[in-house]
């Protein structure tokens, strides 16, 4: 019999085989009940895996780790607050880790952080996607710099995974402080309305600080995150959907960025509004993409990504003849489709992400140019909407580009156009591909005629016109090769799925470098 550790029963020495297995048995029943559900309405860190992961397929890592002894003593219960290991869903392998915030508050330790470090290793050994449930107070003051050099290791692993392997983060609760930014390393978000949080400052402290009155939503809350900060991919119901959210999420993508994205029995493209009847007469008029988007990929289902940030630009998850694409697209519903800042960073990840993972991008193009005013040139517009255009022109995977309706200016060039490096451009007849729009081209070309004109209106609708017949076309683009095929709206499905089909044996070898700098 040793000596019992502070606030531990003493440890009985098992003799023979039998009793060591009851002894094995007895430490992992501690090891299951050391956690548990923490707040009414939520499941317990191994519930979460369990209804996350395929059924019987969890293989749990680091049962018995305990934490590292600490000034005072007290409990130290299996696990240290985390239940790590790896299973499957769908059949496909990954790995998963779940805060446990029944255990000190889900905060970690340096036993652990090491336990989730491990696991990011064999994740990218294996070449799996890694899946972390998020439900944590922070750094463990307790273990003082040991957890904060653990926070930074955890951090180098979200790098060194970044674009290797899929990183998917899921806040089931509190994610505060240093906790906060490996999720934002992460390649997704999901957050749970109403109960999830993330900042890193809490409402007390910065209370204190600066005398500003907030709350956890305020500052961080899944709605939040969602809607004003773009912190957050996903917003979901409750703990159910985030989990089903992550198990189709995963359906989209490869293992790891040497693997092909699974692909599924082709679907068809529903039987709806008719493409050619979409597009307003008028070319102020609003519409709604997403009635195109449904018609052309697969049963028309869609995964949206970020939808309640920057909701002028889609950004979604989708199959063509049974393959993944990503598609990107102007939403003339809100704000015409412009691009400002917002919109620009949000479709810059989007397709980096699909270039790192070998997903082709299928991009709608509708848009009257980047944003102006004051506010956007003072908050960046030139280098953070430079990102978007950096990373079309980045991106090798193949590219095919409908212009829809405008394609004006700058938003021309970087909405996937031929010159950012686009594999097959298509056009509607319904498209006008210009530096601007014929009322403002109009207004300063002949800004002199009109104001000498005796009848300023008849010339001007005279003007307007000749513009449009002539830059207000696709066809002027189609002359120098800059659009490959002006087609039927109907037609759009079709040309889609045999461009995609032959842009499959794609290659695009780039110069040797470290990596690029991105205007960030």
């Amino acid at each position: 019999m040793r000596e019992a550790e502070a606030g531990q029963p003493a440890a009985h020495v098992p003799g023979g085989t039998a009793e060591r297995i009851r002894d094995l048995e007895r430490r992992r029943a501690q090891a299951v009940a050391a956690g548990g559900p923490r707040r009414r309405g939520t499941f317990g860190a191994r519930e979460r895996i369990e209804r996350l992961l395929d059924a019987g397929s969890f293989t749990e890592t680091g049962q018995f780790v305990r934490a590292r002894a600490v000034a005072g003593g007290g409990r130290r219960p299996y696990g240290d607050g985390v239940v790590t290991g790896h299973g499957t869903v769908d059949g496909r392998p990954v790995c998963v880790f779940a805060q446990d915030s029944a255990v000190f508050g889900g905060s970690m330790g340096e036993a652990f952080g090491e336990k989730t470090v491990a696991l990011m290793d064999h994740a990218l050994k294996t070449g799996c996607p890694v899946v972390g449930l998020n439900d944590s107070g922070g750094a463990r003051i307790q273990e003082g710099v040991a957890s904060l050099a653990l926070y930074a290791e955890l951090v180098r692993r979200n790098v060194q995974a970044s674009g290797v392997i899929p990183q998917i983060s899921v806040i089931l609760g509190p994610c505060a402080g240093g906790a906060a930014y490996s999720p934002a390393i992460t390649d997704f978000t999901v957050m749970v309305d109403g109960a999830s949080h993330m900042f890193v400052t809490g409402p007390d402290v910065i209370e204190a600080v600066t005398g500003e009155r907030a709350t956890a939503e305020d500052l961080g809350g899944a709605r939040t995150s969602n809607t004003v900060n773009g912190n957050a991919h996903f917003l979901a119901a409750d703990e159910e959907d985030a989990l089903d959210t992550v198990r189709d999420l995963l359906s989209y993508l490869p293992a790891n960025n040497l693997e092909h994205a699974p692909r599924y029995d082709p679907g068809a493209a529903p039987a709806g509004q008719p493409l050619d009847a979409v597009v307003p007469d008028r070319p102020g008029q609003a519409y709604d993409m997403r009635d195109i988007l449904h018609a052309v990929v697969d049963d028309g289902e869609l995964l949206y990504v970020q939808e309640l940030f920057a909701p002028n630009i889609i950004c979604a998850l989708a199959r063509v003849e049974g393959a993944s694409v990503g598609v990107v697209a102007n939403q003339p519903l809100h704000a015409a489709g412009v691009l400002d800042i917002d919109a620009s960073e949000k479709a810059a990840r989007f397709v980096r992400f699909c270039d790192a993972f070998g997903i082709p991008l299928l991009t709608f193009a509708d848009v009257p140019g980047y944003l102006s005013g004051v506010r956007q040139e003072q908050a960046g517009i030139i280098r953070r909407g430079a990102k978007l255009l950096y990373a079309y022109a980045e991106a090798t995977v193949p590219k095919v580009t409908v212009v829809v309706r405008k394609a004006y200016g700058g938003g021309y060039a970087v909405m996937g156009s031929k010159h950012l490096g686009a594999d097959v451009n298509l056009a509607w007849p319904t498209a006008r591909i210009a530096v601007m729009g014929a009322e403002g081209a109009v207004g300063l070309l002949h800004r002199r005629e009109l104001a000498a004109s005796d009848e300023p209106e008849a010339l001007r609708a005279r003007l307007v016109a000749a513009y449009e017949s002539t830059h207000g076309t696709p066809y002027l683009a189609a002359e120098r090769g800059y659009v490959d095929a002006v087609i039927a709206p109907r037609d759009t499905r079709d040309h889609v799925c045999r461009a995609l089909r032959a842009l499959r044996g794609k290659r695009a070898p780039l110069p040797q470098r470290r990596h690029g700098n991105i205007p960030l």
